[in-house]
């Protein structure tokens, strides 16, 4: 057995995920017409079903940050691959299902407690901050809180300032207080304009320092941990929707990619406005992430004309026998 288990996936409360209940029948027509941008899904550990899913449910728009595999990566070689791969197999897949792919690029806070791979990454990554599709250092921050985690932290907040970028923070899961703290205090200290930074993974006991100082509040609505998305609606009905955004970070755990529109259909349910609704499950991304100079709204029209006959690096999401979608009118997966 693992002794040292990734606690975002194995620390669990005894909380009714409401979210985890609902079919689709639930929610489809409390929640058409409308779309969604999920600021923080891992795609490259989900299935064509999902992007399918995710399409059907109003998802136009998505990022992916650079994070841990679920084990530790051995050599830079293999850095370069993922990342690689994030601008652009993953790119490319995504747009097959008629959703619009962007990622950020840095340094896991697990991976950097290995300091000679980590120093070898951190020589690489200005390589890939720069490429089209970039749109933040992240995700980054404290795990365990450790002094190589607090170093690497610091030195990829003097990257994104040199690239311009907004900085995708990872808030640890134990001590979560002390750690976002620490964290913001950090980034203030580097002298990042609070308004460039999306502060994630956050709960009630973080919100309201979060946003009292100036930083954008991510919410993860994860099943059986973080947060789930009844806390969400009285987290937006306290706080109300400026700088608040909801994210999925659906990756190989327990997960789910269609948090976004979940949380969005039960915030409707439960008498949150159509435009409060808008801003954190789809505004407040487009206008954190924008900064980077990387998206526009135009973006997620321009994949709506799904061609999967298309190769990339010869490569095809079909297999043998089956027929490519060619939809010039719909981004829906029918």
């Amino acid at each position: 057995m693992c002794l040292h288990q990734n606690p975002s996936h194995f620390e669990e409360n005894k909380e009714e995920i409401t979210h985890s209940n609902l079919v689709w029948n639930d929610y489809r027509e409390t929640i058409r017409g409308m779309v969604f941008f999920d600021p923080h899904v891992h795609m490259t550990s989900r299935t064509t079903d999902d992007y399918q899913a995710m399409a059907d449910a109003g998802i136009v728009a998505l990022i992916e940050p650079a994070f841990w595999l679920g084990q530790p990566r051995t050599g830079v070689a293999t850095f370069k691959d993922y990342f690689a791969s994030l601008v652009g197999w993953e790119r490319f897949r995504s747009s097959q299902f008629g959703i619009k792919h962007y990622c950020t690029i840095g340094l896991n806070s697990r991976e950097a407690n290995n300091e000679a791979l980590a120093e070898q990454v951190m020589e690489i990554l200005p390589l890939y901050v720069y490429k089209e599709g970039v749109v933040g250092v992240g995700e980054i921050g404290f795990d365990d809180q450790t002094p190589a985690e607090e170093k690497y932290y610091r030195a990829q907040l003097e990257l994104a300032k040199e690239a311009g970028l907004p900085v995708q923070v990872h808030t640890p899961h134990r001590d979560k207080k002390q750690g976002t703290e620490r964290s913001m205090a950090i980034a203030l200290e580097h002298g990042l304009d609070p308004g460039m930074v999306i502060i994630d993974h956050n709960n009630e006991e973080t919100v309201h320092s979060v946003l009292d100082q100036g930083f954008w509040a991510a919410f993860t609505i994860y099943p059986f941990t973080k947060m789930g998305n009844e806390r969400m609606v009285e987290v937006v009905r306290e706080y109300g929707p400026e700088r608040i955004m909801v994210n999925s970070a659906a990756d190989w755990g327990i997960s789910d990619p269609l948090a976004v529109p979940k949380t969005a259909a039960l915030m409707k349910m439960k008498g949150i406005s159509d435009e409060a609704i808008r801003l954190v499950t789809y505004q407040n991304a487009l206008d954190a992430f924008a900064q980077s100079g990387q998206i526009t709204e135009s973006d997620f029209e321009a994949v709506k004309n799904i061609d999967q006959s298309l190769k990339f690096n010869g490569n095809t999401i079909l297999r043998g026998g089956q027929q490519p979608r060619i939809d010039k009118d719909s981004i829906f997966i029918r």
